[in-house]
C-alpha cells in the first residue's frame, strides 16, 4: 500500500508540474506553445471527416439538410404583415375562410414560437461526435463509432481532468491573489495589480475550457468610465471578455464558491455586488452605477441587459436601466461556434454544476468577441429607444436574430396587460379594415 501511495503521489506530482509548466505559466504570460492550435487542427479535421462519413453513410442523404441550420425552423413562415392579411376579409359578409389566418398563426405558436425555442441549445447543421445533434445518427459505420468511442475516451479520462485541474488552480489563484492585493492601500499600484491577477487567472480559465477566441477590433475596446454591454449566452461570458481586459462586474450576491470568490474579489477590485433586497430597488442599483461611471478612474462596467442567457441564435430586450445610467456605452457582440461545444446554460433544466460537467467535456470553447464603436443617447432619445439601438448593433454585428420579447419569458408567464393590448390591436385593425361593423 505505501509504494502504491508513493507512486500515486509521484505520479500526480508530474501531472501537476506538466500542467504548470505547459499550460498554466505560459497562459498567464499571454504566450502559446502551439498546444491548442495542434489541437483544434486535429478536431476540426476529425470533425470534417465526420461529416464526410455521414454524408456517405446516410441511405437518403439530404445534402440541403446539412447544410441549413436547423435555426431557421421547421416552418416556413408566411411573413406577410397581419394588416395587410385582415384587409383582404370581406368588408360585409362573414365567411368560414376569414378565420383561416388567425388559425394558422395560433397552430405556429403552438408548434414553433420564436420565444421558448431561444430557451434550448441551438440546433447543429451536423453531428459533431457529441451527444446532442439535429439528425438521429445511431449508426453509421464501424469506423465512426470506434472514432466516437476514442472521443468519449479523450474528453471524460483525459481533458476533463486536465480542465478539472486548470480551473481549480484559476479559481484559487483568484481567490488568494485578489485577497492578498485587497490588503494595499488604494493606489496605482493596487490597481495595477488587480488588473494583472484578474487578467492571469482569466487566461488560466479560458485554457480550462480549452478556448480559442477571436477578438475584432480591438481598437473600440471598452474604456474606463464607461459601461460595457454584450449579448448573455453563458455564465462564462464574463471570463471570455476578462481574458482581453478587466471589468468592474455587476451582479447579485452569492453564497457558496461564488460568494467566496465575489468577497476576495470586490476587495481588490471596484465590482458592483448587490444583496437581493437592494436589486429590487431599482433607483439604488442606478444610483451606486451612476456614481462609479462619474469615476473615471474606475475600470468600464460589464453588463448584460438581457438579463438571463439566450441560445446563442438570437438577442432579446434589454433592459432600460443600463441605459439610464448616463456616459458612453460600448457594445460587444459574442457569438460561440456550437460546432466544438454548446455554450448555452439553460438553466431551468441544468443547475452550475451539471452545466460545467457539459462544457468541460465538450470538444472546446470556440467564439468570436466584435468590440463595436461606443454609442452615446441622442438628444430626444429615451432610454428604451437607446437600448432598442445598441441591441440592434449587436444583433447585426453577431449575425443573431433580434427578437423585442423579454427574456423574463423564460421563467415566467406573459402578463395579461400584454394580452390585452394585443387584443385591441386586432380589435382595432379589424375595425379600421371594415370587418367588423
Amino acid at each position: 500500500m505505501e509504494d502504491l501511495g508513493s507512486v500515486a503521489a509521484w505520479v500526480g506530482a508530474v501531472w501537476l508540474a506538466l500542467v504548470l509548466a505547459l499550460i498554466v505559466v505560459p497562459s498567464a504570460l499571454g504566450i502559446s506553445l502551439g498546444i491548442s492550435e495542434a489541437y483544434m487542427w486535429v478536431l476540426v479535421k476529425t470533425l470534417e471527416w465526420a461529416t464526410i462519413r455521414i454524408e456517405k453513410g446516410v441511405k437518403k442523404p439530404q445534402p440541403q439538410m446539412l447544410k441549413t441550420p436547423a435555426a431557421n425552423g421547421i416552418i416556413e413562415r408566411d411573413e406577410t404583415p397581419m394588416e395587410k392579411e385582415i384587409a383582404r376579409l370581406h368588408r360585409v359578409d362573414f365567411e368560414f375562410s376569414d378565420i383561416f389566418y388567425f388559425c394558422r398563426k395560433g397552430f405556429e405558436a403552438i408548434v414553433e414560437d420564436e420565444v421558448t425555442q431561444r430557451f434550448s441549445s441551438e440546433e447543429l447543421v451536423s453531428w459533431n461526435l457529441l451527444t446532442r445533434t439535429n439528425v438521429n445518427f445511431h449508426y453509421i459505420s464501424l469506423r465512426l463509432t470506434v472514432v466516437w468511442v476514442i472521443g468519449v475516451i479523450v474528453r471524460y479520462c483525459f481533458l476533463l481532468p486536465l480542465r478539472f485541474t486548470l480551473a481549480a488552480i484559476g479559481i484559487i489563484s483568484m481567490i488568494v491573489g485578489t485577497t492578498m492585493v485587497g490588503q494595499l492601500p488604494n493606489s496605482s499600484v493596487k490597481n495595477y495589480l488587480s488588473e494583472v491577477v484578474h487578467l492571469t487567472c482569466s487566461r488560466i480559465l479560458v485554457r480550462a475550457l480549452s478556448g480559442t477566441i477571436h477578438y475584432h477590433n480591438k481598437e473600440n475596446k471598452p474604456q474606463k468610465g464607461g459601461i460595457c454591454v454584450a449579448n448573455h449566452t453563458s455564465p462564462i461570458d464574463a471570463v471570455i471578455l476578462t481574458n482581453d481586459g478587466c471589468y468592474a462586474m455587476v451582479g447579485q450576491v452569492h453564497g457558496g464558491l461564488m460568494g467566496v470568490i465575489q468577497r476576495a474579489t470586490v476587495k481588490a477590485c471596484p465590482h458592483v455586488w448587490f444583496e437581493r433586497s437592494e436589486i429590487k430597488d431599482r433607483h439604488l442599483v442606478t444610483k451606486r452605477l451612476r456614481e462609479h461611471v462619474a469615476d473615471k478612474s474606475k475600470l468600464p462596467i460589464l453588463i448584460f441587459p438581457e438579463g438571463t442567457c439566450i441560445n446563442n441564435t438570437s438577442v432579446m430586450m434589454f433592459k432600460k436601466g443600463s441605459f439610464e445610467i448616463g456616459g458612453t456605452i460600448y457594445p460587444v457582440a459574442i457569438k460561440y461556434d456550437p460546432q466544438f461545444g454548446d455554450a448555452f446554460w439553460n438553466s431551468s433544466k441544468y443547475n452550475i454544476v451539471s452545466y460545467l460537467l457539459r462544457i468541460m467535456t465538450s470538444w472546446a470553447i470556440v467564439c468570436n468577441v466584435w468590440y463595436m464603436p461606443p454609442m452615446v443617447r441622442k438628444e430626444g432619445e429615451d432610454a428604451v429607444q437607446f437600448a432598442n439601438r445598441v441591441r440592434s448593433a449587436i444583433a447585426h454585428q453577431g449575425g443573431l436574430t433580434e427578437l423585442p420579447w423579454d427574456g423574463g419569458l423564460k421563467r415566467a408567464k406573459v402578463k395579461d396587460t400584454f394580452k390585452e393590448e394585443q387584443q385591441k390591436n386586432y380589435s382595432k385593425m379589424l375595425v379600421r379594415n371594415g370587418s367588423i361593423g
